[in-house]
């Protein structure tokens, strides 16, 4: 069974090592000029990221409100796609700020190939950014990266999942869980396989590791495409009693 990160992030590091830590961080920027992550020019103030790369971000603005399917142009967020009408996933809600478009998704290969783990750290500065700006209900109570199997997990050495939801987490005071859903089988690449396929792929794939005690509850990964692999989990979450399920990503890729 593969339980990556078990305990919450904080769990590990004793509290005054937050303090020393930011104290660094705020000696760092003073003598060390932020870097975009992208054109590798000086960075806006605190942010690894330039505001002409920034401004070449593509959001994604008109979405189906429950699985982020871009939709026609000013369409809104009240609605609801066409698959969603059709069945609606477990889940009741996503929050997808971008498109996986250039240079966006270039970030997010980098993190999850190459590891580029300050480009984890952009990409989450950049949602909670967007989160803040079009939240106006309450929080969900804790935040879950989508855990990979321990043969991938082993070889890359990092969850890119989990990398950009401890930044999420550190910054919106979400608890961050890692020790609630484990993925028990091994998957292939979800990106290398048609939508059929991708639900055979991660179906039975997650199972519940300990009792559920939050009722609200968000799942963050770095891509969304078809939502096969966060309807899976959250098959488990509902099982296990959560009322409200959320799905977070950075990005939103059209449906093939």
């Amino acid at each position: 069974m593969d339980i990556q990160y078990s305990q919450p992030f904080e769990r590990c590091q004793p509290k005054w090592r937050g303090v020393v830590d930011s104290s660094l961080a705020a000696a760092a920027r003073v003598l060390w000029r932020s870097r975009c992550v992208l054109c590798h020019r000086p960075g806006a103030p605190s942010a690894d990221l330039c505001e002409p790369c920034e401004r070449d971000l593509l959001f994604n603005t008109d979405y189906c409100r429950i699985c982020a399917q871009p939709l026609a142009e000013n369409a809104g967020q009240s609605r609801v796609c066409g698959g969603c009408v059709r069945k609606q996933p477990l889940f009741d809600a996503s929050f997808v700020p971008y498109r996986y478009a250039y240079p966006l998704d270039r970030m997010i290969q980098r993190l999850k190939y190459g590891n580029d783990l300050s480009s984890g750290r952009v990409l989450g500065q950049c949602f909670y950014q967007r989160l803040i700006v079009a939240r106006t209900a309450r929080l969900p109570e804790a935040l879950l990266p989508v855990p990979l199997g321990i043969q991938r997990f082993r070889k890359r050495g990092y969850n890119q999942a989990i990398e950009l939801a401890r930044h999420v987490a550190k910054r919106s005071g979400i608890p961050l869980r890692m020790d609630i859903v484990a993925r028990i089988r091994e998957t292939q690449e979800q990106a290398s396989l048609p939508r059929e396929e991708r639900r055979k792929n991660v179906k039975g794939a997650f199972a519940l590791i300990k009792p559920l005690a939050y009722a609200h509850i968000a799942i963050l990964d770095d891509v969304v495409t078809t939502g096969t692999t966060v309807n899976e989990i959250a098959r488990v979450l509902r099982r296990a009693g959560a009322e409200t399920i959320e799905v977070w990503a950075i990005a939103r890729a059209g449906r093939r």
